[in-house]
């Protein structure tokens, strides 16, 4: 690709102050590492005339807040937030390619796991039993475990009970702890869990892999001008090519970025549709 021109980059920082936000896989162990690509984004964004780009990335905030953030320059989402409360008020920037097991390319799946001495082989074995969610708005903790379920539960709940923990650290943890009999953790925060979190993992096993669907996605604003957009494009696809950051990527799993199409998201709503017309539209 083209640098992009800096005189065609416009202000992103018109409507407010800009935010920079990557809190999908922000465990404290990966924050240097986060801070370290966000860096080397930022100086490629100002080398090609972006203007106010955020010197550091915002933690704390929201993650709701952030991303509906009119002056969000660059942030990165889940699938299914994308596809349906965000789909008119972000675009989609790029989606990230990352080399753990159960990913694809720039699609992922999620590892449906239960305590390692469960008796349960199958997903079958588990109703009645206590399912942990990171979100209710979560692609990889709800809607492909939901899909997965949908043609066991015949149009009835499945779960004897489902905690909402607000986070796939959290919903290991439950299920780890005893607390809950079953989660769906996305397959980077698992490979993550498995590195950082060893006393938490070892008492876990998968018990299988669910449906695949596009990745994370990096998005900007829809007050974004196209410019900046591109830039945005540019600035990720140099941070996944420098030398200098071969250590960074491999602490993050980062492979590259691949430019879906923002149709490819629609496969988000076909799962919803799939377990509703299965007369399992909620996870319960």
């Amino acid at each position: 690709m083209s640098r992009a021109e800096p005189q065609t980059v416009h202000d992103v920082a018109a409507f407010g102050t800009p935010v920079a936000a990557l809190p999908m896989y922000d465990l404290p162990e990966l924050r240097a590492a986060n801070d370290a690509l966000w860096s080397a984004i930022a100086a490629r964004l100002k080398a090609d005339g972006v203007r106010r780009v955020p010197s550091e990335l915002t933690r704390g905030l929201p993650l709701e807040e952030a991303w509906t953030n009119p002056a969000l320059l660059l942030a990165q989402t889940c699938g299914y937030p994308l596809a349906t409360s965000l789909h008119d008020r972000v675009q989609l920037v790029a989606t990230p390619r990352y080399r753990v097991p159960g990913c694809e390319g720039a699609f992922h799946r999620s590892a449906v796991v239960v305590r390692d001495d469960a008796t349960a082989t199958c997903l079958a074995d588990l109703r009645g039993g206590r399912c942990a969610i990171n979100d209710r708005a979560s692609n990889s903790g709800m809607n492909l475990l939901r899909v997965e379920i949908a043609p066991l539960a015949r149009k009835q709940s499945f779960f004897g009970a489902v905690t909402v923990t607000g986070s796939h650290e959290a919903s290991a943890t439950a299920v780890a702890d005893g607390d809950a009999d079953v989660a769906a953790i996305d397959c980077v925060t698992w490979a993550h869990l498995q590195r950082f979190r060893p006393a938490t993992t070892k008492r876990l096993r998968v018990l299988m892999w669910t449906v695949r669907s596009p990745g994370l996605p990096f998005i900007t604003s829809a007050r974004t001008d196209a410019a900046t957009r591109a830039a945005l494009g540019l600035a990720l696809d140099a941070a996944a090519r420098d030398p200098a950051l071969s250590d960074v990527r491999g602490e993050l799993m980062l492979e590259g970025f691949n430019a879906l199409p923002a149709s490819q998201y629609h496969a988000v709503l076909y799962l919803e549709q799939i377990a509703t017309a299965q007369g399992y539209p909620r996870l319960a």
